[in-house]
């Protein structure tokens, strides 16, 4: 059964993961380098948040005939989690679901929100692949792709008719 909603707001989770080490491959930065390494990588990460993901996402959304909202970016949000140590946002000597995004998680469970505060990050995107099917098919190849490109719709990209 398919479920349209009519909400015409919604709530992003983007730049969580960013800034609070929510990805595998940060604790891979971590083990390589410990937690200076990984506060390299996090700023990197947010510096290009901008042109990466959020254009991408922003554009998908708007194209279905919604509005994005972005909690985990508003200033205020962004300048806190700056303004505390890598160490108070994530603990990496923690399995996965329990210390990346710890900060996240801890704020989770004290508002009650227990159900899913353990849960471990599943990219849908690169998952499934449909992030590299889309760059490959719109720019010839993944880093091609930017997060400044013009959304077209193309009747080649339609996962049905690939099937």
């Amino acid at each position: 059964m398919m479920y349209t909603s009519r909400a015409r707001v919604v709530l992003v989770g983007i730049g969580a993961d960013e800034q609070m080490a929510g990805y595998g491959r940060h604790r891979v930065t971590y083990e390589r380098g410990g937690y200076e390494a990984l506060r390299l990588e996090l700023k990197m990460e947010k510096s290009r948040l901008w042109t990466r993901n959020l254009g991408r996402d922003d554009r998908c959304i708007s194209h279905h005939g919604k509005e994005a909202r972005f909690p985990f970016l508003d200033e205020n949000v962004v300048g806190y989690l700056n303004s505390l140590d890598v160490t108070d946002l994530c603990d990496m000597s923690k399995p996965q679901g329990l210390g990346d995004k710890m900060i996240l998680r801890l704020v989770a469970k004290h508002i009650g929100v227990t159900q899913c505060s353990g849960l471990v990050k599943r990219a849908i995107q690169f998952g499934s692949r449909i992030a590299k099917c889309s760059d490959v098919d719109r720019f010839g190849s993944s880093r091609k792709a930017s997060g400044t490109a013009k959304h077209t719709p193309k009747a080649s990209t339609n996962i049905k008719n690939k099937q």
